[in-house]
């Protein structure tokens, strides 16, 4: 990796540079109303994911640069850049996963997305359409974010949070302490008055959201970790290397709905229902 006129530049091989920033890349401009405007396409529903792609973009800050440059200057940017399977590859594999030790993370990602009906390269497709519309650019600011988007999931079994309605968006809250852009951060806390509305006052929602947000900065990176390393890890080993608390307050939010005879995997379904 070197730099060239200030710009950081990879070598892949030596005739081929990739900069950090393309120059048709256009400058970051936060635009709150076009991230409003697609949060109320998201909760109209919220499978469609392309949305977030949307709001993430319509809110991303100048930083991201940086957090990319300081990656991929990293060693173990560099051992990404120079491995020829991608990581989507590798994570949609689920027979070499299986052949990890059992209790290990890799079984625990393959449980989540066999049961949810996921797969690593859905999100890519997804991510596909989306920038399909809004334009893609051949730099290492787009390999960052692909980085950051194909390690979601695994931020939902590491993390402990389903993907129930307030699952989500403490795992959104998480990320945004881990990777900091407005556009998680407001869909967190907007999606979070959508799952209080037709609750008890007492079930705490927003608390919920503020202890995945502390336990995202408590933690390391997990993006920047070696992923296949960390899949062979037992997931408790896993967590306590990455210094992931329990969800504490979400299980208790939890325990609560289901106590007043609310299903926390149909809560926006039923508020619709009620409104």
């Amino acid at each position: 990796m070197v730099r060239q006129h200030g710009v950081l530049a990879v070598t892949e091989p030596a005739t081929s540079q990739i900069p950090l920033v393309h120059p048709d890349r256009p400058k970051h401009r936060k635009r709150p109303l076009k991230a409003l405007h697609h949060f109320r396409k998201l909760i109209a529903d919220k499978e469609d994911t392309e949305q977030v792609f949307h709001i993430i973009k319509a809110l991303t800050g100048k930083d991201f640069a940086e957090r990319a440059e300081s990656f991929w200057a990293s060693k173990r940017g560099q051992a990404v850049l120079t491995d020829k399977h991608s990581l989507v590859e590798r994570l949609d594999d689920h027979a070499a996963l299986r052949k990890l030790p059992m209790g290990s993370v890799a079984h625990a990602y393959c449980d989540f997305m066999e049961r949810e009906g996921l797969t690593a390269q859905g999100l890519v497709d997804e991510y596909e359409s989306f920038a399909d519309k809004g334009g893609r650019y051949d730099d290492m600011m787009e390999r960052y974010g692909n980085r950051l988007r194909d390690t979601h999931d695994l931020f939902h079994v590491l993390t402990g949070y389903g993907r129930d309605a307030l699952g989500e968006q403490c795992v959104l809250a998480f990320t945004y302490s881990q990777n900091p852009n407005l556009g998680t951060l407001f869909i967190a806390y907007a999606g979070g008055r959508e799952v209080k509305k037709g609750l008890p006052s007492a079930v705490p929602i927003y608390s919920a959201i503020r202890e995945g947000q502390r336990h995202g900065k408590a933690a390391r990176m997990i993006a920047h970790q070696d992923i296949m390393a960390l899949l062979a890890l037992p997931l408790e080993e896993a967590r306590r290397q990455l210094n992931i608390k329990p969800p504490v307050t979400y299980r208790k939010c939890h325990e609560m709905m289901k106590a007043g005879g609310v299903d926390p995997y149909d809560l926006l379904g039923q508020n619709a229902a009620a409104a």
